[in-house]
């Protein structure tokens, strides 16, 4: 699947549309994305600033899927474990670009040669309008190699 393909059904599945996440991008290398999250009625919290259910979910899916796409059909790679920490209150469009460095794609290739599993934290932040940091997610990412590859 091309990563255009990909954003544009992201952007019409339902999880996203209706709690209001835009995919902006996804690299045509498969390395880089830009995730909004749009302030809307539907989708604010008792006192008015995003869920931060929200917040999370807007970073869900993307480290996983670059890495998975990076290394190619003779890796399995899975979403291992997740942490959010909020920094402050969301409030209007917010934004989280992730970029995968080769480094961790190096790293991730060694340590998973012999066919064993390898667990790689990723970090990224979600961004405000006025550039202050919201919330600071960190994903961990199972990599390994499929046997016979």
């Amino acid at each position: 699947m091309k990563p255009s393909t990909l954003r544009h059904g992201m952007n019409l599945w339902p999880p996203f549309l209706f709690s209001g996440v835009h995919v902006a991008a996804i690299g045509s290398d498969w390395r880089s994305a830009r995730v909004e999250l749009r302030m809307r009625p539907w989708n604010r919290n008792y006192v008015g600033t995003h869920f931060g259910g929200s917040l999370f979910a807007m970073t869900d899916p993307f480290w996983m899927l670059l890495v998975k796409e990076s290394l190619g059909r003779d890796y399995y790679v899975w979403d291992q474990a997740g942490t959010i920490e909020f920094l402050k209150p969301g409030r209007g469009t917010v934004h989280a670009a992730f970029e995968l460095e080769e480094a961790a794609l190096a790293a991730i290739r060694a340590a998973t040669a012999d066919g064993a599993k390898y667990l790689h934290w990723f970090e990224t932040e979600v961004i405000d309008a006025a550039g202050e940091v919201v919330a600071r997610v960190r994903k961990q990412v199972y990599a390994r190699r499929k046997p016979g590859r």
